[in-house]
């Protein structure tokens, strides 16, 4: 599966004005600060938009999301559990998932604090809650609809639609960012000039 984030963000997102400052610089500075060109995890949403293959593995309890990038994973619990009342702050937050119908509906919360949401630096915060509607039109193709909310950084929630197509005969290799990874000295030396 694999997909571009930042072709589908709505125009004009709700920025507060420190978020959109924040993003902002963040676009001027050439996203040099950005959490993948550092080799860092990708945080959902955005592990959805890069052209990095997901492998999707459903148990009774929960799926797992394997990412192609740097051996990442995700869990969706889909045993009917709570949230922790107090879940250690993480790039992917906790996921719990349900049944609508056919419709898979995951909440994620408990983000650590300032991720980025898309290569063009928009901020997402600790307090950030995402709702992933996760369904399957045909055989080859998922869609998702993912709403962020994120009252410390946006005025309002807003939506994104995603659409993921199941790419056949293939299996995820193995690709770490931090074999022989230049970028990110490269981009600090260019700072400035």
């Amino acid at each position: 599966l694999g997909g571009n984030l930042g072709r589908n963000l709505p125009e004009g997102l709700p920025y507060l004005p420190h978020a959109a400052k924040l993003a902002k610089e963040r676009r001027a500075d050439d996203s040099r600060d950005d959490p993948h060109v550092r080799c860092l995890p990708d945080n959902p949403p955005r592990a959805w938009t890069l052209p990095h293959l997901t492998k999707i593995m459903q148990t009774p309890k929960q799926l797992a999301l394997l990412y192609e990038v740097n051996a990442m994973y995700r869990q969706i619990f889909t045993d009917g559990r709570p949230f922790p009342e107090d879940p250690v702050p993480t790039w992917n937050g906790y996921s719990v998932g349900t049944w609508e119908g056919d419709t898979l509906v995951v909440r994620t919360q408990g983000f650590r604090d300032d991720l980025w949401i898309d290569t063009g630096g928009s901020p997402m915060s600790d307090v950030a809650k995402m709702t992933e509607r996760i369904s399957r039109p045909n055989y080859g193709t998922l869609d998702i609809e993912l709403t962020i909310d994120d009252p410390k950084n946006y005025t309002k929630p807003f939506t994104v639609k995603l659409s993921q197509h199941i790419e056949l005969d293939t299996e995820l290799v193995d690709e770490f960012c931090l074999e022989g990874e230049k970028d990110y000295e490269r981009l600090q030396r260019t700072r400035g000039k």
